[in-house]
């Protein structure tokens, strides 16, 4: 399904991979324009793996977005108020959220996924991030 004004999750804010895709999900929504199945997935999965890395409860970031802050003001709000990280946290974090699906507990939600959209025989969907893109209709993203 495409929807628009939803960034890949491969996209970065500030150095981190899908949280400018979670507030692009808080805008959408916020205006009533959140594609109805992504509704369910607000403050969860993604978005909560996101929040407990931050060290900050979702309703509080969803506040502050609302209040009109941009991508990079609500990031440096973020780390102000939430744990604090480093270029090497953030790099861990970019390679967990990158290869979600791939060989780990994530990987049977991933076939479950790929099943529902009829996408089971697409090989180059080996995780998470490339399940979202793909169901998005974005190419395949180039790794570096």
């Amino acid at each position: 399904m495409k929807v628009p004004g939803i960034r890949s999750p491969h996209d970065k804010v500030g150095g981190l991979v899908y949280f400018g895709r979670m507030l692009d999900n808080i805008r959408l929504h916020a205006r009533g324009e959140l594609h109805p199945e992504l509704h369910a997935n607000l403050g969860e999965g993604f978005d909560k793996t996101c929040v407990q890395f931050l060290g900050l409860p979702y309703a509080d970031i969803v506040a502050h977005v609302k209040g009109g802050a941009s991508d990079d003001e609500t990031l440096a709000w973020c780390r102000a108020r939430g744990r604090q990280f480093d270029e090497q946290d953030a790099y861990v974090w970019n390679e967990f959220m990158r290869k979600r699906g791939w060989n780990d507990a994530a990987s049977e939600r991933l076939v479950q996924r790929k099943a529902e959209s009829g996408l089971s025989a697409r090989e180059d969907i080996q995780t998470m991030f490339d399940y979202i893109d793909a169901d998005e209709e974005r190419p395949p993203h180039a790794q570096a």
